[in-house]
């Protein structure tokens, strides 16, 4: 990084100030450029990602003391493949026929990316709210480190959360009849639609700011948008009402992305989405992911001036 070092608290040590108060030429202080106390933040890809890799570094030792949040990320999803996809099994019939088992573990995948919107937004908040945003701007670290750092720690947070739901599904009787290539994309599908999400937590903390309002807006993602989608029942199955909104549904795009790589059981028609998903998922993830992050940024930079 620079010679300006990261700490726990988001102070500055060695050339920095105690408290992570600038110092007058020191940016964000009154100078407005760096002074002799201060070194000013170096560009270049190398040291950006140094910076993202440290602001990720602290994001994980705090979540290491904090391990309720990253339970919070499997929570859900394992509770959606013992109760549905175990419990449940033999009284639900697929329209297309299968084993229910396999039919639902796409969703409980795909769940534990929804499950990572709430965590990432509150802890945003939390660090709006206590300054610390204010404290990592008088270090001389870029802007973008910040966010990039926060999605990159709780990506790794929610890929062990992935591989649990794995290990649990494959305990309740879930396989891949594919290749290992085709079970590797349909993970690394999970994996990007994952990213995505942690960007729209990132997104919904810099738009709302409330970690009360955040609280409220967490669980309809994580529990109602897979049930408006293919993630447990097949939308032929739904009311008339609902079921245009689960066929189009972008998470029900990832879903069937995954069950085609995985060779697991499908669902049967849905116009264009269900009959293209990897296309409905290149297009609204990408959209997704370059407006949460665009503006984000954009917010992030003017928060708490």
């Amino acid at each position: 990084m620079t010679a300006t070092t990261l700490t726990e608290s988001g102070r500055t040590d060695g050339a920095g100030r105690p408290g992570g108060r600038p110092g007058p030429g020191a940016p964000g202080g009154s100078g407005g450029s760096a002074g002799p106390g201060l070194p000013a933040a170096r560009s270049g890809p190398a040291a950006v990602l140094t910076e993202v890799l440290a602001v990720a570094g602290r994001r994980l030792r705090r979540l290491s003391r904090a391990p309720g949040r990253a339970i919070g990320v499997v929570l859900n999803p394992l509770v959606s493949l013992v109760l549905l996809g175990y419990l449940f099994r033999d009284a639900i019939t697929l329209p297309a026929g299968g084993e229910y088992t396999e039919y639902v573990f796409a969703g409980g995948a795909v769940q534990v990316g929804l499950a990572c919107v709430g965590p990432t937004a509150v802890s945003i908040a939390m660090d709006l709210r206590g300054g610390l945003v204010d404290r990592f701007r008088s270090l001389p670290i870029s802007r973008s480190a910040v966010p990039f750092g926060y999605t990159l720690a709780d990506l790794l947070v929610g890929l062990a959360g992935l591989a649990v739901t794995a290990g649990a599904g494959l305990a309740l009787g879930w396989r891949s009849h594919t290749g290992l290539l085709s079970t590797l994309a349909g993970f690394g599908i999970v994996a990007l639609f994952l990213y995505a999400m942690l960007w729209l937590g990132v997104l919904l903390a810099m738009t709302l700011r409330s970690v009360e309002t955040i609280s409220v807006v967490a669980p309809f993602i994580v529990v109602v948008l897979p049930f408006l989608s293919s993630a447990f029942l097949a939308p032929q199955s739904m009311p008339g009402a609902v079921r245009p909104v689960a066929e189009w549904n972008p998470v029900s795009a990832v879903i069937a992305s995954c069950r085609d790589l995985w060779g697991n059981p499908a669902t049967t028609g849905g116009g264009f989405p269900g009959e293209h998903p990897l296309v409905v998922v290149a297009l609204t993830l990408s959209v997704l992911f370059a407006t949460c992050v665009v503006v984000s940024l954009r917010r992030f930079r003017t928060a708490g001036s």
